[in-house]
């Protein structure tokens, strides 16, 4: 079984998010607020590109280069990803 088709719950999306968000940002994930746009905490487009490529390294899926820009929150980006793995409609 891929790890795309292992279910995923939303917490556990959205705490690898932060936690990635953290490493490129270079604080605690405590101090990664996942309602707070990641722009407001310094990520750029070269971070932002290569969280995309970490996001498809861990879950075997593609996702689109501007991810971080359409759901620009982890919480954002977990609800999108979640929804992608459970097949929910947005």
């Amino acid at each position: 079984m891929t790890l795309a088709a292992r279910p995923h719950a939303l917490e556990e999306i959205r705490d690898w998010l932060v936690g990635r968000a953290a490493f490129y940002l270079e604080r605690p994930a405590a101090a990664i607020d996942p309602s707070v746009p990641l722009v407001e905490y310094g990520l750029d487009s070269v971070y932002a590109l290569a969280f995309c490529g970490d996001i498809e390294d861990e879950y075997d899926i593609v996702v689109e280069q501007t991810l971080a820009w359409d759901h620009p929150t982890c919480d954002a980006m977990a609800a999108h990803l979640h929804r992608i793995f459970t097949g929910e409609q947005p």
